[in-house]
């Protein structure tokens, strides 16, 4: 399965690469929202791991148009913003999960495998 992670966070991004290809998945990245919904168009990866602060397109608005543009991939959005409205925003984005930072991998892996019926 193909996996895009997007987060303008270095870090966070290298983090959940590294564990994802550890697990098994091919990944793809991006530093910003316009990037990844251009990767999204070349890769077409299955799922989406969107960082709602991002420049150029934001989380909600990139998961969004991928609901939009490539209905069968799965969004999984992370935010340091665990609000109530913040959660809904998400919803209304159309993401199938809300992840709050800080998470651990092993928590993302398994969302992941219940998301994707990858078990």
């Amino acid at each position: 399965m193909k996996i895009l992670v997007a987060d303008d966070e270095k870090n966070i991004l290298r983090i959940i690469q590294f564990n994802l290809e550890k697990a098994g998945y091919k990944v793809v990245t991006a530093s910003n929202g316009q990037i990844a919904l251009d990767v999204m168009k070349k890769e077409k990866p299955e799922l989406a791991i969107l960082d709602i602060m991002m420049p150029k397109i934001n989380g909600f608005e990139l998961c969004e148009k991928i609901k939009k543009d490539f209905k069968n991939t799965k969004v999984i959005l992370l935010s340091a913003k665990g609000q109530d409205i913040d959660k809904k925003r998400g919803s209304e984005a159309g993401a199938d999960l809300y992840i709050t930072k800080p998470f651990s991998p092993r928590l993302i892996l398994s969302n992941i495998r219940q998301l994707t019926g990858d078990e």
